[in-house]
C-alpha cells in the first residue's frame, strides 16, 4: 500500500477547493438566467392578459 503523503494530501485539497469555486460561480450564473427567463415568461403572461 502507497504511503500518502502531505503533498499528496495538499494537492487533492486545492484540487476540490478549485472545483468548489467554479462550481459556485456556475450555480450563481445558473440562477440569475433562470430569473431572467422567469421575468421574460412574466411580462409575456402580462401582455396577453
Amino acid at each position: 500500500m502507497e504511503k500518502i503523503t502531505m503533498k499528496k494530501v495538499l494537492g487533492i485539497l486545492a484540487v476540490f477547493a478549485a472545483l468548489n469555486l467554479t462550481a459556485c460561480n456556475t450555480m450563481s450564473g445558473l440562477g440569475k438566467d433562470v430569473s431572467k427567463l422567469g421575468d421574460k415568461i412574466e411580462n409575456k403572461a402580462d401582455e396577453h392578459k
